[in-house]
């Protein structure tokens, strides 16, 4: 800058002394030329712009040149730092250096900024990667996780959480908890939990949840645990909820307690009988042999009574633990739908009643345990006998399907009927219809076996249909070849 105002006073001082120079010479030349003022004035305009052009040109054209030249220098050492020779006028050497220092200057800034830059985006992807496993992670676990920043809005979340507590999960990170989650009280846990501040103390409730809407609405429990995580200030940073489903648990618990207590009621009635009949026999009540014959024919009834009640109790679980021991094999339905039908005969007899059988004359194999699947029918055709009054009708039909690949099996007969409300009920353990517990003796077992041998052990299926008054129909389907094997290939 200050070689450029060097230039123009030169060139300033120039042009006015050679106008000063020029006005002389006129003023000399005046008296012998006579001219007038205006032409006076117009000979020197003449000639200065003359002199002007003559000095101002060339300057102009010299200094494109050297700016020219800055330029191109300019641009090279902007792409090229090694190039840094310049090749032009010394007067604009002073500008130069200032422009290459503010180069350098940004140079030196713009790599700084892009190595922040470098940093930044590795720190994103990190991040993003980092936030993709915790998502996947937190995705995976089976119970509810919910993450919320000292303001109580959610951070995190995963899907178990929406799903119990009914919010949706898109919608729902950096919204308040008052927005997206409906249970007032779990709102009020995060609140005190975040106010609270202990970071020491992990904080576990009992809560209910329901869910859903109208008829399919229902009760969950939940054990709660909410704990404070803090800052890089040793603050609040949030609170985590984690929900824990435990209502299978509790479910499972209380089937258990109804099991134990309705199998010890099971497993008192036999033992009771044949207590006091021994009593009986030990009194000497039976004082002859008619009567002591009858005490021990109940009581045999009674003990073989507690020994399918035990058997079937064992059998039962030993199939939902998974250790039943299965001997698979192929299995001609038709012999044991025979030899069960030849069982039942003596039983149908005193009841004067009819068993017939209906076999189509396909082949009726199945792969299976035989001695499990001679039980099933044994047992429906037992239970329709007795609860087939007198001069009634049992009918056992087999047939196969094609369509499915199994083998049909049904038990129609002529009896009471099962009322529509029992129906849901019949295969569970230890129920029986309360209406027809005088009609026959049972454990309420019996069925509840068979369920478990026909779909847990062999992949098939059960079912009954009845009207009240009407007689019953018990089926059930056994695939022909073990499905176990195609759901492992």
């Amino acid at each position: 800058m200050k070689a450029g105002r060097t230039a123009s006073l030169v060139l300033l001082s120039v042009t006015t002394t050679f106008i000063v120079a020029l006005e002389a010479c006129l003023s000399f030349v005046k008296p012998l030329s006579a001219m007038s003022e205006t032409m006076h004035l117009v000979v020197i305009g003449a000639v200065t712009c003359a002199g002007m052009s003559l000095l101002l040109i060339p300057a102009g054209i010299a200094l494109d040149r050297s700016m020219a030249r800055l330029r191109q220098y300019v641009e090279r050492t902007t792409q090229d730092e090694s190039d840094s020779a310049y090749y032009g006028p010394r007067w604009l050497q002073p500008i130069t250096q200032s422009l290459l220092s503010a180069i350098e200057q940004f140079r030196t800034r713009e790599r700084t900024l892009r190595n922040q830059i470098r940093d930044l985006e590795i720190r994103h992807r990190v991040t993003e990667v980092e936030q993709q496993q915790i998502k996947a992670v937190l995705n995976s676990l089976s119970d509810g996780v919910i993450v919320t920043d000292p303001f109580n809005e959610i951070v995190m979340a995963n899907e178990t959480a929406a799903e119990a507590l009914q919010f949706a999960l898109d919608g729902s990170i950096h919204q308040p908890i008052e927005v997206v989650i409906g249970d007032e009280r779990i709102r009020q846990l995060i609140s005190e939990r975040r106010d609270s501040s202990n970071f020491s103390d992990h904080h576990v409730i009992d809560h209910e949840v329901a869910v859903g809407e109208g008829d399919a609405r229902h009760v969950k429990m939940y054990d709660i645990a909410l704990s404070c995580v803090e800052n890089h200030k040793k603050e609040v940073g949030g609170v985590v909820t984690i929900l824990h489903d435990r209502t299978r648990e509790r479910e499972l618990a209380q089937r258990e307690t109804d099991f134990v207590s309705k199998a010890s009621h099971e497993l008192r009635t036999p033992l009771s009988s044949i207590r006091a009949y021994v009593e009986m026999l030990v009194d000497g009540e039976a004082s002859d042999e008619k009567s002591r014959d009858e005490f021990y024919r109940i009581i045999q009834a009674e003990t073989d009574r507690l020994g399918r009640l035990i058997d079937n109790m064992l059998n039962i679980s030993r199939i939902e633990a998974g250790i039943v021991q299965i001997d698979r094999q192929q299995v001609d339905m038709k012999s044991l739908i025979k030899r069960a039908a030849e069982t039942i005969e003596p039983q149908a007899r005193e009841k004067d009643m009819t068993v017939l059988t209906k076999l189509a004359p396909v082949g009726l194999t199945v792969e299976g345990d035989p001695d499990m699947l001679y039980q099933v029918i044994l047992n429906l055709l037992s239970n329709a006998v007795k609860y087939t009054p007198e001069s009634g009708r049992v009918t056992i039909s087999a047939d196969s399907d094609n369509l499915t690949r199994s083998v049909l099996v049904s038990v129609a007969d002529t009896g009471l009927g099962i009322p529509p409300d029992a129906l849901p009920r019949l295969f569970e353990k230890f129920y029986r219809v309360e209406n027809y517990k005088r009609v026959a003796k049972g454990t309420g077992l019996g069925l509840s076996l068979c369920k478990h041998i026909v779909e847990t052990v062999h992949y098939g299926q059960i079912g009954i249909e009845s009207k009240l008054g009407m007689g019953s129909r018990f089926w059930f389907s056994v695939p022909m070849r073990y499905a176990g094997v195609q759901e492992a290939a």
